[in-house]
């Protein structure tokens, strides 16, 4: 579901998305596509077309509801490790606290999850993912190149592959 912010909403996001792109920009994974300036869609695709070549095996990583269940305490101390502005900290805590109000005017509680179509959401979801998949990947399996496009990923490795049964 959509959650289109009010104007003043929007124009105090875009003026947090201002501040706060610039000091998490370079510390983003270079293969990191998705909402990032200067970055598409179709870069994503042309590594992973490259890459296709090149490896045995491919796994696409996709996570279901990413928006939407994002723990919001999690979030904000990962933002936290970029700045401590408060105005920004506190008017990200408001954004995501927010409630819903639905086409027939029902108000819903939210209590995690970051709206889709709000200007901050894509900027905070590369945050987050920079933190708990990039970063992971980085240091778990540096050897395993990846594409990630917002919340799909496609890592890749060469050599066989085993299937193992759990009972």
């Amino acid at each position: 579901m959509l959650g289109i912010p009010c104007v003043s909403d929007r124009v105090a996001q875009q003026v947090a998305k201002i501040f706060l792109e610039p000091k998490v920009e370079p510390k983003f994974h270079q293969d990191s596509y998705g909402y990032r300036p200067g970055r598409s869609q179709h870069d994503a695709l042309a590594t992973a077309r490259e890459r296709c070549w090149k490896y045995d095996w491919a796994l696409e990583v996709d996570i279901q509801g990413f928006f939407d269940n994002i723990d919001r305490e999690l979030l904000i101390a990962l933002v936290k490790e970029h700045t401590e502005e408060r105005w920004v900290l506190l008017y990200l805590q408001r954004w995501l606290e927010a409630d819903l109000q639905e086409q027939d005017g029902t108000v819903v509680n939210r209590d995690k999850g970051t709206a889709q179509g709000s200007v901050i959401s894509p900027l905070l979801s590369n945050v987050f993912l920079h933190h708990v998949f990039d970063t992971w990947m980085a240091e778990n399996y540096p050897r395993i190149p990846f594409e990630r496009f917002a919340d799909d990923s496609v890592p890749r490795r060469q050599g066989r592959i085993e299937r193992r049964r759990t009972i």
